[in-house]
């Protein structure tokens, strides 16, 4: 009689970390619990917190395999390495220990279910090195079960370590945390994620484009037991494709938006097609694609831009195709243009989200955007403000986004003139020429200082508050004329703060009052001047 075929086992499971070596991305946490081990320091509780799927109980279990392990000859003490051959590792490995208890707080959370093992622990272990208690989802425990544990937690018999596996560290309380030594595991990052479904598939003797693991890596947000749980689904979903898994099947299954029509409908966001663009939104619908998905797509394709003109490395999950239209797209476009695609296109994917109407929201969302990209840029504005030049005045009936700034009236700074011997020709020259040595000073004197009088050596101030530090000696380190500086109650000059702040109001009044931003505010009711803070690159 023939043997009935072994149970499938999902990839989650059948490739749980079996050695520390097997655990991706938490180097840190591994060499500390080699060394703790080596050196047999070992602490008597355990805490291990992190998202989903970073290997919070593999870690647990792993720890007690190897407190626990005797080698293949039976002598060996604690490693960081279990040998996996061994009773205590093999009796670990598929939970049947005796010494190893692991409970579910999610289902165990009474004070009750903790007085079992304040009991249990006065009792040695029966056939291991440790009894381990191996508490998963510690938060879920009542705080009467806290407390019960607390005494026993700090004092706990030395046969005797807690491990504990928590998504939600801030509900424990401080009081186990102190008593718990802590390892906080990380997001495992997309590559090594993809890297490790690459020897899933080769170990499955299936065929997979390393594009579709990159998108399954980073669908499973670091967490290695979603992206298996991807990874199983993207299988079963090729089926008997000779091809493996591709990227195209990835994105049909997990739902994401063609990154080709996606960048089809950017391009014909930045022409201003208003036709084609809502063309392209109902042919995606129609096709299924959710339009929070697609604004998803948009908002992907402006942030893989914006890292190509900064410079950053290309995404794994990026074609080649991708990746010269973001290069092409990063050489046209300015870092003005694209931020403020960010804000409408994060605006739109929040309106289709809570709306009633996703579709109508994603309509009038790209339409948004089609009128902003008719608008005229605010740099170029402010240069035909400045320069005289006829300013084109565009349609009346589209709207201003809010997050379209308006051209700020700036002044570019003067040069740093090279130090001199001889005293600087103005007071503000003065207080810039010793803001590097002294920058405190410097901003007080600014802020605070009325002038009075100025003429090298004799510096004359009336303090409106009061200033630290010796001026007459700070000039001389810069300008060693010997200055005599005197603080009086005579009102002077405003200071330099309130000249420039008197100044950059003029300058806006100025533009404010000027024809052709009268005929601006006109085109566009309820447009507001504002300065642009942003750093220009």
């Amino acid at each position: 009689m023939s043997e009935s075929p072994a149970p499938y086992r999902v990839l989650a499971r059948k490739y749980r970390p079996q050695r520390f070596s097997e655990l991706i991305g938490q180097d840190a946490m591994v060499q500390t619990l080699g060394n703790a081990i080596r050196r047999g320091r070992l602490a008597h509780a355990f805490l291990m917190t992190g998202v989903r799927g970073v290997g919070k109980t593999s870690t647990a279990r792993l720890i007690a395999k190897a407190l626990n392990c005797i080698g293949p000859d039976g002598q060996s003490g604690p490693t960081i390495d279990p040998c996996g051959e061994c009773e205590p590792c093999k009796a670990i490995a598929e939970g049947r220990h005796i010494d190893v208890v692991e409970m579910d707080a999610a289902s165990h959370t009474g004070v009750d279910d903790v007085r079992e093992i304040i009991e249990a622990v006065r009792y040695a272990a029966v056939s291991a090195r440790y009894k381990i208690y191996i508490i998963d989802e510690v938060h879920m425990l009542s705080k009467n079960a806290f407390n019960a544990l607390l005494k026993t937690l700090e004092e706990p018999p030395a046969h005797v370590k807690f491990l504990f596996a928590t998504t939600e560290v801030n509900k424990v309380p401080i009081t186990v945390l102190s008593r718990c030594q802590r390892f906080d595991l990380r997001r495992i990052p997309s590559t090594l994620l993809a890297e490790h479904f690459q020897h899933v598939v080769d170990a499955e003797g299936v065929t997979a484009e390393p594009e579709a693991l990159a998108l399954i890596a980073r669908a499973a947000e670091g967490s290695a037991r979603d992206g298996l749980s991807i990874l199983d689904q993207a299988i079963a979903h090729a089926g008997t494709d000779v091809t493996g898994v591709s990227a195209a099947q990835v994105r049909e299954m997990l739902g994401l938006s063609d990154r080709g029509a996606v960048r089809r409908l950017f391009a014909l966001l930045l022409a201003g097609d208003a036709p084609a663009v809502l063309a392209a939104l109902a042919d995606q619908h129609a096709l299924g694609v959710e339009p929070s998905a697609l604004f998803r797509g948009l908002l992907e394709a402006v942030h893989g831009i914006t890292r190509a003109k900064a410079g950053g490395m290309p995404d794994p999950a990026q074609s080649i195709e991708e990746r010269e239209a973001m290069a092409e797209w990063a050489g046209r476009l300015g870092h003005a243009t694209l931020h403020r695609l960010w804000q409408l296109l994060l605006k739109g994917l929040g309106e289709v989200e809570t709306t009633a109407m996703p579709m109508e929201a994603a309509e009038m969302a790209l339409l948004r955007i089609v009128h902003a990209s008719q608008l005229p840029d605010p740099g170029e504005l402010l240069r035909r403000l400045q320069s005289g030049e006829p300013m084109p005045v565009a349609d009346a009936a589209a709207p201003v986004p809010a997050s379209m700034p308006a051209p700020a009236a700036t002044m570019e700074p003067a040069p740093a003139a090279p130090p001199k011997p001889a005293a600087p020709g103005s007071f503000a020259d003065l207080v810039e020429a010793i803001s590097s040595r002294h920058p405190h000073l410097s901003q007080q004197l600014h802020d605070y200082a009325s002038l009075v009088t100025y003429a090298p050596p004799e510096l004359i101030l009336h303090p409106r508050r009061p200033i630290d530090g010796n001026i007459a000696k700070a000039l001389d380190e810069a300008f060693p004329i010997g200055w005599q500086v005197s603080l009086r109650e005579q009102a002077g000059e405003p200071t330099l703060r309130e000249q420039e702040l008197a100044a950059a109001e003029a300058a806006r009044r100025a533009i404010l009052d000027s024809p052709m931003v009268a005929a601006v505010t006109a085109a566009f009711p309820g447009a507001e001047l504002i300065e642009d803070q942003r750093s220009v690159a």
